[in-house]
């Protein structure tokens, strides 16, 4: 009797795996532009990944009551109708950790740098759930953009979201490499003085869209400034499917959480997410998603708020480790009302905005003072910083305002005047050349200068000479003071009376 009882349940066990196997097997229905239409695959899940003939995979996306929908990842064209599709159980997965620093990697995590193969030793998701409210902090520690407009006006804190947004060819870019240039110049600096508590901060720069001759600059500029070391460049260029333009970004931010979750700093520039956008638009009307508003998906917003949802600052309990991201977003003629920019302004906690007039009348980096602001404010600021540059937006604020006015008269008053002066002086040491990031201690001396009235004697057109030499004596003849700020970063009465005598001593020198 017993056997008998045997035989039965071995015989239901093989019904019950046969079936399984069964429905966890598919065929092709219909394929085409890199997205596959499979039928009999009632086991498969959202974002799964499929497994085609010739080791090629594919990732579930559209799951409907008779059929699948999966968009192919790497070429197609060898996928036939009536090929057999299979589940695989496993997320699509990438490489994560310090393997991957100073190396070129496609959307996969796969190397394109010709350098090797990468021995990664763990692996994430390309989809996390973001950490939640308890798990987080509030934005309190600086990160350095090495750009003294920004650093002044609207700062950035670690495990903030900040969005670069601008018409095309106004600096956007720029101003992310030169941020990514200043964590390097940051880190090396931290690591020679052999701080045991200092935390360096890595970057991951993501090509979403663009010329592979584009990138390949930023990674020239990243080589020959020694920053390469501490920086990962995830590359999906335009020449790329869109499904792998789609994927890349959730890649940068996975490799990205490695190192917040291990207790460090991390930055991911995201550039950018308007083409990101129109590859996900892509994708999605070929898997015969409807369109909405501007002809793009309804779920649209969905996909970024879940990308940069994924930046945090952790609590202590958590690791106490950071992602900041910095989205960049490209408008069309400066309309910042359009569908994808004002979803990403939403999102994110500031926006720097570039205009493009300020950029063709000279003023770079082209940010504009009144659209560009941060909801993380002076949290994000040392003490020094806070000092000497808690009027400064207002006053360039009020110069703009100002100068529009002072077109129609010529008769002003004594104040106007004065005002119209320090807003020019202002406007022309925030000017800055590109890949060439200030250290913080320089930015404090230069805005303590402005604040205090030692720039107003000078000539307009002197006043590039004339900061670029007062940082040059500061650093040879009051070495000290300048390590004092750094060490400080704060200003107290005793280093407010060096600052005077230096800057008197040196106004003396110059003139």
């Amino acid at each position: 009797m017993s056997n008998i009882l045997q035989e039965l349940e071995t015989k239901i066990e093989g019904i019950k795996v046969s079936n399984l196997t069964r429905t966890n097997v598919g065929m092709v229905q219909e394929i085409g532009d890199g997205v596959a239409r499979i039928e009999g695959l009632s086991q498969a899940r959202l974002n799964e990944m499929l497994e085609f003939p010739g080791g090629i995979f594919g990732l579930a996306l559209n799951l409907e009551e008779t059929s699948v929908g999966a968009i192919i990842l790497g070429d197609y064209t060898g996928i036939r109708e009536g090929d057999e599709v299979r589940c695989t159980g496993k997320l699509l997965q990438v490489p994560v950790g310090p393997d991957l620093l100073g190396r070129v990697v496609n959307a996969l995590g796969e190397p394109i740098d010709g350098k090797g193969p990468i021995a990664a030793k763990a692996f994430y998701p390309l989809e996390r759930l973001a950490p939640g409210i308890i798990q987080r902090q509030s934005v309190t520690q600086p990160l350095q953009t090495g750009i003294m407009s920004i650093d002044a006006m609207t700062p950035i804190g670690r495990g903030q979201r900040q969005l670069i947004i601008g018409d095309r060819a106004t600096g956007k870019t720029t101003i992310a490499i030169d941020t990514i240039l200043n964590q390097a110049a940051i880190n090396r600096a931290g690591i020679n003085a052999g701080d045991p508590n200092f935390r360096p901060v890595y970057s991951i720069y993501v090509a979403v869209g663009q010329k592979n001759a584009n990138v390949a600059r930023v990674v020239d500029v990243l080589e020959a400034q020694d920053a390469l070391r501490f920086t990962i460049v995830v590359c999906a260029s335009a020449s790329e499917s869109a499904t792998t333009q789609y994927i890349a970004p959730f890649a940068g931010a996975s490799i990205g959480e490695w190192f917040m979750e291990n207790g460090q700093d991390a930055l991911v520039v995201f550039d950018d997410l308007s083409k990101h956008a129109v590859a996900y638009r892509q994708v999605s009307l070929l898997l015969k998603r409807p369109s909405g508003r501007e002809a793009y998906p309804g779920d649209v917003f969905y996909l970024h708020s879940r990308l940069l949802e994924r930046s945090a600052r952790l609590s202590k309990q958590a690791g106490n480790g950071s992602l900041t991201a910095f989205p960049i977003i490209e408008t069309q003629a400066g309309d910042v009302s359009a569908y994808i920019p004002t979803n990403v302004i939403s999102i994110t906690d500031g926006q720097i905005y570039l205009e493009t007039d300020l950029f063709y009348q000279g003023i770079r980096p082209a940010i504009s003072v009144g659209l560009s602001v941060s909801r993380v404010g002076s949290a994000a600021q040392i003490k020094a910083m806070k000092q000497v540059a808690g009027k400064i937006k207002g006053d360039l604020a009020q110069f703009r305002e100002l100068a529009a006015f002072a077109q129609f008269g010529s008769d002003l008053d004594a104040k106007t005047r004065e005002q119209l002066n320090r807003g020019q002086r202002i406007v022309e040491l925030f000017k800055q050349s590109q890949h060439s990031p200030i250290a913080v201690p320089h930015q404090i001396i230069l805005l303590w200068g402005v604040k205090n009235g030692f720039f107003d004697p000078i000539e307009v057109e002197k006043l590039r000479e004339f900061s670029t030499k007062l940082i040059e004596f500061m650093d040879y003849r009051k070495a000290p003071l300048v390590a004092k700020i750094d060490e400080k970063k704060a200003i107290d009465g005793e280093m407010e009376k060096e600052l005077k005598q230096a800057c008197e001593e040196f106004s003396t020198i110059f003139q």
